[in-house]
């Protein structure tokens, strides 16, 4: 009784945060000069760490739903063989 489990790369919290961070900083490039370069790198920070939480929320839920139903295709077809 061995069980098959579907792995999905589930990118790292770090690797999405630092991917976020840098289209955010190529986007607000206009404002660095208004913010200051500080500024704007902890509002970039802060809001990466947002986005990414929940990205990894959603991919995370995806990735269960996927494993429990290929689960239940398993039982339901060791219950047929059984009849």
């Amino acid at each position: 009784m061995t069980q098959e489990t579907e792995t999905i790369a589930v990118p790292k919290k770090k690797q999405v945060r630092k991917e976020l961070a840098a289209k955010l900083t190529g986007a607000l490039a206009d404002y660095k000069q208004e913010l200051g370069e500080k500024k704007l790198a902890t509002h970039v920070k802060k809001v990466s760490k947002l986005i990414s939480r929940d990205l990894l929320k959603v991919s995370k839920k995806k990735s269960t739903k996927k494993t429990v139903a290929k689960k239940t295709r398993q039982k339901t077809a060791k219950a047929k063989a059984k009849k």
